[in-house]
């Protein structure tokens, strides 16, 4: 029972980090290209788009974020900017009043009180925004001049229903962290390239999104809509798409107890999204694209089951030499350096990919567990606070 439990175990573990991303890069790479994006930049042809922003005690940050809309190579007379404030209690809405006062492109201030959250504050946005694409941004959002004009040229000409840009993380003085974005980051970027080949991918940043309004479903409060929303788009029969040139330049957080809770945050909600979308993890309705959302997310998010079944067994059968001992010292190894890399970012130190790569994988099935048991006793989440980068 012991080596079954190993081997399953093992299996499932290289499945969803290397399994799953070579079967979605063999997949793209017999997909038909008639399924990318049609890109046409004219300005003529622009349809007019709303940037939706939520806000709650963004004072520090909107004005930037504001100005960095403002500055998008976009026509002006097709864009406008709708904000809401989660009953902010720090001056954001002074700040957004004072900015709009002299906006070159129209700037609009909405509040809701009580504290509802971003789902409740973007499904009261959605009905009083004039364009027929919406463009979805964090109040601390710093998107790339030509990010807007990359997002809406996807919907040009095909059945894209939403369309996701590209994060990459930055350094206080603005410059790239490594070579564009985190070991993790790259990976999921990768994937998402090979899953937008296949079709439609499962997983949005949601800083930089973009989707047909038309298409917009209102949500309950405690649904995520970076998730939510596009899984309802493929519901309604249209892609989702990854577009790699619409850049996001995000902090880099410094702090690993904010990055800790902010994943612990993320995967409780997309657990209940999961579970609320259920329905589309059916092969024999969605094919592929059930396939996907099961190995990409479901197993993502459960994968500190196999990993934790897989360390008790080799630490188990260690005795019995072979592969069973090298599991074990390559886990052990894991452990250890993914503690080194904690500890390191504590301090604030620099740490190598061999650090950072272990660490930041600990991280996030440490989240995926915490998350894990406030799913089972029923935990929701609703409102946020301010990101701290």
């Amino acid at each position: 029972m012991l080596y079954l439990i190993f081997w399953i175990s093992l299996v499932l573990l290289l499945y969803i980090y290397i399994g799953y991303p070579m079967l979605a890069s063999l997949m793209a790479s017999i997909s038909s290209p008639q399924r990318q994006p049609v890109k046409n930049s004219g300005d003529d042809d622009l349809p007019f788009v709303s940037i939706l922003i939520a806000a709650y005690n963004e004072a520090p940050d909107i004005e930037v974020t504001l100005a960095n809309k403002q500055a998008l190579d976009y026509p002006s007379d097709k864009i406008e900017v709708l904000v809401i404030s989660d009953e902010s209690e720090d001056g954001t809405d002074k700040i957004v009043q004072r900015f709009s006062a002299h906006s070159a492109i129209p700037v609009r201030l909405f509040r809701q009180s009580p504290r509802q959250g971003k789902t409740a504050g973007l499904n009261t946005l959605v009905p009083k925004a004039k364009g027929s694409i919406l463009l979805f941004s964090d109040a601390n959002s710093q998107w790339d001049k030509q990010a807007a004009r990359h997002l809406v040229n996807c919907f040009e000409g095909t059945n894209v229903g939403y369309a996701t840009g590209k994060m990459v993380y930055v350094n206080g003085d603005g410059s790239l962290v490594g070579d564009g974005c985190s070991a993790y980051m790259k990976y999921e970027n990768w994937l998402r390239e090979q899953e937008t080949a296949i079709g439609s991918i499962v997983g949005v940043d949601g800083g930089i999104d973009a989707m047909r309004k038309d298409l917009y479903q209102p949500l309950r409060a405690d649904q995520l809509p970076d998730f939510v929303q596009p899984l309802k788009v493929i519901e309604q029969g249209y892609r989702v798409v990854y577009e790699p040139q619409a850049l996001l330049k995000e902090a880099a957080l410094d702090d690993s107890g904010s990055e800790f809770s902010m994943r612990v945050r993320v995967s409780l909600r997309a657990m209940w999204a999961l579970r609320d979308m259920r329905h589309l993890m059916n092969p024999f309705t969605y094919g592929v694209f059930a396939v996907q959302l099961i190995s990409h997310k479901l197993l993502r998010y459960a994968a500190f089951l196999p990993l934790a079944s897989v360390s008790v067994a080799a630490m188990l059968l260690a005795a019995r030499g072979g592969i069973y001992a090298l599991a074990f010292v390559g886990l052990v190894a894991l452990y250890v350096l993914a503690w080194l890399g904690q500890y390191k970012a504590k301090d604030g130190n620099p740490n190598s990919v061999f650090i950072t790569v272990p660490y930041y994988f600990m991280l996030l099935n440490f989240a995926s567990l915490k998350a894990a048991v406030a799913f089972l006793k029923g935990e929701r989440k609703v409102v946020w606070n301010p990101r701290k980068g």
